[in-house]
């Protein structure tokens, strides 16, 4: 939370018997006087064209291919959202389902395994990453059979109708509480030995999400390096991930760099909005975003501390939409403009000047306005939804009832439904270049 993630050849060859045979010559009479009558014209067979025959094998060895072959994904598209639960009037669990899948939201955190959310998402195709809370970490991290006990209760035992993807074992750990520091990497092990004994390593993802604060430096992007003090408890994670192919995880809020120093930073800058943007020196890289400048920042940091390939991945984002007198810019114009720009970003499913190749992800913070969460006023107004399911600001989704916001439909609306037609249009794709392939 915010505080100051073949074509089987044989297929092929039978599609080509379809075609009739020549028909047999009819015997000859044994009499000379009476040769047999012609044979009756018979009418050719239209031949089918290679290319739709090649394409009706196609489809049928795809309708047939087991489902088994698909690689299951920690986070589908690009897009995903954190679910707090800290108030006390928002919407059933259920309704919850309904709104997500309502505004094509498929990929969801929440920051504990609460049981009656895990059973209403039973079913409904979005996929979970949960919580390890704070709390748990340092008896998971000494005792083995906690740590299988609680996967077994929370994950477990909701597979495989509650999509669960992942585990985020505790959330901002490092650069905080130095006795969670100390136990941090134990509870990740165990907890990764739990699943690997299940037989689940290589269906749930493990992971940690961190703080922006374990940076000692962000700007220029290329000069981003982890705090001393903090390397010491994460170097061991890192290695660890490197191992077992997890991202590395870090909430990314804009706008708290921006209210650090308004004077120097230009919020069309933080807001994905038309502006000058930075140069590195260093790089020769320019940035039009301070939200791809923070991510870079992180892969710099994890290039200097010996782990270039990782990936970097968003467990937070987000922008306040009303705040205290002093947190400058927490807006419901900036919120917007700041969501509605991030999911533009987000849809294109591309990189970041030093990462082009690493499709950013991210999940945006927050779900709901929680109205019982401590701190600064800014914390009550992250969400995108009110507590009663309305949206708070319009960026093109829709809520359980209507709002005072814009009804105006937004185009990204359309964007959205790209991440879950994704395979169709993988396959009508094909399809096609199979057919101008075989007809040009």
């Amino acid at each position: 939370m915010p505080q100051l993630k073949a074509i089987n050849s044989t297929s092929l060859y039978s599609c080509s018997l379809w075609h009739s045979s020549v028909p047999p010559k009819r015997p000859q009479s044994s009499s000379g006087r009476f040769p047999p009558p012609p044979p009756l014209p018979r009418k050719k067979k239209k031949r089918m064209p290679p290319a739709l025959r090649l394409l009706i094998c196609s489809l049928a060895f795809l309708a047939l291919a087991p489902q088994g072959l698909v690689k299951v994904e920690a986070f589908t598209g690009t897009y995903g959202i954190n679910y707090g639960r800290i108030a006390d009037n928002l919407p059933p669990p259920e309704s919850v389902v309904t709104l997500l899948k309502a505004a094509r939201i498929k990929n969801v955190r929440i920051y504990d395994a609460d049981h009656s959310v895990l059973n209403a998402f039973k079913g409904s195709g979005l996929e979970l990453v949960v919580d390890i809370p704070n709390g748990f970490l340092s008896d998971i991290s000494v005792y083995e059979d906690h740590a299988m006990s609680w996967v077994k209760e929370n994950v477990e035992a909701f597979l495989p109708d509650t999509p669960i993807k992942g585990i985020a074992v505790g959330n901002e750990v490092l650069g905080g509480d130095q006795e969670l520091e100390e136990v941090l990497f134990g509870a990740i092990k165990n907890v990764y030995n739990a699943l690997k004994i299940l037989q689940l390593e290589d269906k749930i993802e493990i992971s940690t999400p961190h703080t922006f604060g374990v940076l000692a430096n962000s700007f220029p992007p290329s000069y981003g390096a982890f705090k001393e003090d903090v390397l010491v408890y994460m170097r061991p994670i890192l290695e660890f991930f490197s191992q077992i192919n997890s991202p590395f995880y870090i909430n990314t809020y804009p706008v708290f760099a921006y209210q650090s120093d308004p004077e120097h930073i230009d919020i069309k800058y933080a807001l994905f909005q038309p502006n000058h943007g930075v140069r590195d020196n260093k790089t020769g890289l320019h940035y039009d975003n301070l939200f791809d400048a923070m991510i870079d920042a992180t892969y710099a940091a994890l290039e200097a501390a010996g782990y270039p390939d990782m990936e970097v991945r968003v467990s937070e984002t987000g922008w306040p939409s009303a705040g205290d007198e002093k947190e400058v810019g927490a807006t419901v114009k900036n919120a917007r403009t700041y969501n509605f720009n991030l999911r533009k970003r987000l849809l294109k499913k591309k990189g970041t000047p030093l990462r082009p190749k690493k499709v950013v992800k991210a999940y945006v913070f927050a779900l709901f306005n929680e109205d019982s969460k401590p701190g600064p006023s800014s914390e009550r107004h992250f969400g995108l939804f009110n507590a009663d399911g309305s949206i708070a600001y319009n960026i093109g989704f829709t809520g359980l009832r209507p709002s005072s916001a814009s009804s105006h439909r937004l185009s990204l609306k359309d964007l959205g439904r790209q991440s879950w037609s994704a395979p169709f249009s993988i396959l009508l794709t094909l399809s096609v270049a199979l057919i101008l392939a075989f007809t040009i």
